[in-house]
């Protein structure tokens, strides 16, 4: 490169009226938009393609290498790259040690492969930039928001047409909140429960106002508590800390057999806090469909009998099982949740859109008022703005991404992707059962599984051996566990995850966790995922077994 060339190419890119401007409407030259094309018309038209091309770690690469190659901590004054060269740079530099997650061997995560028209409807939603917090940023996008948001309450609850025909524009009702992820949205939960217990009353001007000591102080109340399921999700301890009830006071209630929340224990849990501890308020009681370790589905209508026993807020984080409700197959595994006060439920799972949307639902319309907030330049008192009871601001159209997607899919669409997971994580499971290197550790309710390599020497050893001698065991079980995961997932080709089953009485135990949510897994797949976990398995640890 001649100091001419090099003079010409670093005046191009300054910072000046007239270059923002061209870049801001267009790319900045020919070269650019080629390159722009070239891509993009492989990502719309074979995304799947474009993925497998380019996208995925295809041989073991340190992260800490890779961290070093981002460790400037400076802004440029002038640009330093054109559009061509940002995109290059990502397709060559930044695809190819990404996570592949629509690969097929890839069945260790809960991150869905979209499918390709996704790219398109979140290209679009990008352009328009809609903004459902308030009608100003939305109008027509606020509409068709509340209509999906009754489109899905009606597969939860199922009320009649008239419920849906009076609330569905109705701007004093709301069914529920689009949010960014199940985090928000069990925390919005707990947050309308919180604010519906300590509601105004004379000399109190309620929770949200005076906060959780003069709330407590108001209503006798010492501390406030949320029964939950061992296995269920970390973000309720969040939602305990953030509104103040404390993340210990999120009380984990062991599990049964079957890996659903042990009902006898939960029911000794209600019982002795409102005998012995009358200035405990039990604020919620969580049922899970479709635990995040195991898939697993709570007795939902049980637990809907205590709590409307009681008077108890029932909310089910449904973040994973929710679209379940769209195949009539197996609805009926989700039975229950038409009786939950709240339900949250994940876009960016099993509904298969993009990153990322989470979802609130309350069967009472009017019960998010008692989260309702109001500012004099948005969201104001009888305004229709959606911002109005949502703990989320400004945030992306996602509601017009799910509309079009039930649109091109239709709940039979939706319903052959949940069949397909549930019986093939079902003939999973058979396979497992069929190989002696392996163990079945949870049987798949849903779409996940979890199972562990048990070789045929140990298993021995376990049959005879005492509780201490199982607990060396099982230390040993779970370094070959760890182990071969790891080794399966550096080499690249495929990836289960792994996670901790605890249980009262028992030693921790390692196992390898699969989630069947990619309609191109088929079984002839998985066989090679146990095949390579087999031959893994034997040239680490063949002779010390």
């Amino acid at each position: 490169m001649t100091d001419k060339q090099s003079f010409s190419e670093k005046t191009a890119l300054v910072a000046n009226w007239q270059n923002l401007q061209r870049i801001f409407i267009r790319p900045e030259t020919e070269e650019s938009r080629a390159v722009l094309v070239k891509y993009m018309e492989q990502i719309l038209f074979g995304l799947h393609d474009f993925l497998r091309k380019h996208v995925g770690i295809t041989k073991e690469a340190s992260l800490k290498k890779l961290s070093e190659q981002f460790t400037d901590s400076r802004i440029n004054v002038n640009p330093v790259k054109k559009l061509a060269d940002v995109i290059r740079g990502i397709i060559e530099d930044i695809a190819p040690h990404a996570v592949n997650v629509a690969s097929p061997y890839f069945i260790g995560h809960m991150t869905s492969a979209i499918p390709f028209f996704m790219v398109h409807l979140q290209t679009i939603v990008a352009a328009l930039n809609q903004n459902p917090v308030k009608l100003e940023t939305s109008k027509i996008v606020s509409a068709l928001e509340r209509q999906v948001l009754a489109k899905i309450h009606r597969r939860i609850y199922n009320q009649n047409e008239a419920f849906y025909n009076e609330h569905i524009q109705q701007p004093d009702s709301t069914f529920g909140s689009f949010v960014e992820d199940g985090t928000l949205a069990n925390l919005t939960a707990l947050w309308v429960a919180r604010n519906f217990f300590f509601k105004p009353r004379p000399g109190f001007a309620g929770v949200e106002k005076e906060g959780m000591m003069a709330a407590c102080q108001a209503y006798g109340i010492e501390r406030c508590v949320v029964l939950v399921s061992q296995l269920a999700h970390y973000s309720l301890r969040k939602a305990g800390g953030v509104l103040g009830i404390g993340n210990t006071n999120i009380l984990p209630i062991e599990v049964d057999a079957n890996n659903t929340i042990n009902l006898d224990k939960l029911k000794s849990a209600v019982q002795a806090i409102q005998k012995n501890d009358p200035k405990t308020k039990i604020l919620a009681l969580v049922g899970i469909a479709g635990a995040t370790e195991t898939g697993t589905v709570d007795p939902l209508p049980k637990i809907a009998e205590l709590c409307a026993e009681h008077k108890i807020h029932f909310h089910v984080d449904a973040a994973w099982g929710g679209p379940t409700l769209l195949s009539e197959k197996y609805r009926s595994l989700l039975s229950g949740i038409e009786k939950a006060d709240s339900v949250t439920i994940d876009g960016h799972k099993q509904f298969y859109m993009p990153m990322s949307c989470g979802m609130v639902y309350f069967k009472d319309p009017h019960i998010m008022d008692v989260v309702a907030y109001h500012a004099a330049y948005i969201n104001r008192p009888g305004s229709v703005d959606l911002g109005i009871r949502s703990l989320v601001g400004s945030r992306a159209a996602t509601s017009l991404i799910l509309k079009s997607a039930l649109e091109i899919m239709g709940t039979e669409g939706y319903a052959l992707l949940i069949d397909h997971g549930i019986e093939t994580a079902r003939a999973f499971a058979e396979e497992i059962q069929k190989r002696p290197l392996f163990e079945l550790v949870t049987r798949p309710q849903l779409n996940i599984l979890t199972y562990r390599i048990f070789p045929e020497p140990i298993r021995k050893e376990w049959d005879a051996a005492d509780t201490q001698k199982r607990k060396a065991l099982t230390e040993r079980l779970n370094n070959i566990n760890i182990i071969v995961q790891r080794l399966q997932r550096e080499a690249g080709k495929s990836f289960v995850s792994r996670t901790t089953l605890r249980r009262a009485g028992r030693e921790d135990t390692v196992v390898l966790r699969s989630v069947i949510m990619n309609p191109m897994t088929t079984m002839e797949i998985i066989r090679e995922i146990l095949d390579e976990q087999e031959h893994i398995y034997h040239s680490q640890f063949a002779i010390q077994a």
